[in-house]
């Protein structure tokens, strides 16, 4: 199957199993903290477009990567950062992706009408919404289909459970088209 999608965003999370004093990480460019507003802190690698929410049990939140291998550099940055400022971490921290966020197009147009009616897993209100949201059954993915052919899914932690998933999308809107 040729790849019809492309990986938008990957959040993943990361425990570095130290404190982290988030007062002084504060004093480092591109960074925003409010403990009175939320308890972390944002820190932000705008060159290579990734944000991380940093608590200060060590707990990060890492958004915005689109592979595996962004994290891994955002990841070096911030611990380059971290260093410093004097914080020591850790070499057993290791990134868990829990969300990856991929659009596609379909190259033809869906009459989503058809496949509401037609596969019991949708939900489909075009005068609220005009996507079709489509779960697959025994999966956490979901996807967002529009009249366009445009896909939008959500759910998958790896890239092999997006390309399966769209094999069964692609089979079920096939039966039903």
């Amino acid at each position: 199957m040729a790849k019809i999608y492309k990986v938008e965003n990957i959040v993943a999370s990361i425990s570095l199993k130290t404190q982290i004093p988030l007062k002084k990480l504060n004093k480092l460019p591109n960074t925003q903290y409010n403990p009175d507003q939320f308890p972390g802190l944002v820190f932000r690698l705008p060159d290579i477009h990734v944000t991380f929410l940093i608590f200060g049990s060590g707990k990060l939140v890492c958004t915005g990567g689109r592979s595996k291998d962004d994290i891994m550099n955002a990841m070096s940055k911030l611990l380059k950062d971290l260093r410093k400022i004097g914080v020591n971490v850790k070499s057993t921290w290791r990134v868990d992706i829990q969300n990856i966020v991929a659009s596609g197009n379909l190259n033809r147009p869906l009459d989503l009408n058809k496949i509401a009616y037609g596969i019991e897993e949708t939900e489909y209100n075009p005068e609220q919404f005009p996507g079709l949201v489509y779960k697959l059954r025994n999966s956490k993915i979901t996807f967002l289909l529009f009249g366009t052919g445009k896909i939008v899914c959500t759910g998958a932690k790896n890239i092999s459970e997006i390309e399966t998933a769209i094999k069964v999308l692609l089979s079920s809107i096939n039966k039903k088209l």
